[in-house]
């Protein structure tokens, strides 16, 4: 347990110590059912806004996950007249919930749009709930001087979306940007021409798996058939089941 205090976000300790502090007084009080539960409630705060190291990988193009989870759609999307893909993560309540970028380049918007707090498998969620949503400018090469976008989406038990990053800053891909507390979704929106190698159902863990590839002026035929290929090696890797 001792280890979470050294690999958690500082919001860990806002909910995680008072729970903690009012089990060792009830267990004083010779209440220890509710010492118990208060004792636990805390651990599991701590537990919740764990934040580990990920291994970001190197491939050109990549698109990491913002988060972790299970992918529960992957579907084509017009956004602003665009066509491009959309790949929506749900985060349950004890995965990590720090929020990561899918690439590197510039934020060139972010936008908190406040709404619903639908539960966050539902459809509607995607576009209804209260959210923030990171418009990202890539740097990945000359053929990627597009955008792609990242939201922040907050649940029927998530009712906090919180970004560490402001417009103008530059991230680096699976750079720490936000948090979103207590069960969530987070949505990732590509243009037409990426490859997704992800499919309904995958785990995924932010930061380190990769979700798709952005063309890449540089990928050549070899690149481009061994590129599913690393990314079904990092869905394992991350330590988490593919399907």
């Amino acid at each position: 347990m001792w280890y979470l205090f050294y690999s958690m976000v500082k919001e860990g300790y806002y909910f995680g110590i008072p729970p903690l502090v009012a089990g060792v007084l009830l267990y004083f009080l010779h209440w220890t059912p509710a010492a118990a539960i208060f004792f636990l409630l805390g651990v599991f705060c701590f537990s919740f806004f764990r934040d580990p190291e990920r291994v970001i990988p190197a491939d050109p193009g990549a698109v990491v996950s913002p988060a972790d989870g299970r992918v529960m759609v992957v579907t084509d999307e017009l956004r602003a007249g665009r066509p491009g893909k959309r790949i929506s993560i749900f985060l349950a309540v004890w995965n990590v919930h720090v929020n990561r970028s899918p690439v590197a380049g510039t934020i060139t918007a972010l936008d908190y749009q406040p709404g619903k707090f639908l539960a966050a498998m539902r459809a509607a969620a995607s576009a209804e709930n209260e959210q923030n949503i990171f418009t990202i400018a890539t740097n990945e090469g000359p053929a990627n001087r597009g955008e792609i976008v990242c939201k922040q989406i907050a649940g029927y038990v998530a009712r906090r979306v919180v970004a560490w990053k402001k417009a103008g800053d530059t991230v680096a891909r699976g750079e720490r940007i936000g948090l979103v507390r207590f069960g969530s979704r987070a949505d990732v929106w590509l243009p037409a021409d990426s490859r997704v190698v992800v499919k309904l159902g995958d785990h995924v863990a932010g930061g380190s798996s990769i979700l798709a590839f952005l063309p890449v002026q540089s990928m050549g035929l070899s690149d481009h058939h061994a590129a599913p290929a690393r990314a079904e090696t990092n869905l394992m890797t991350a330590g988490l089941p593919k399907t």
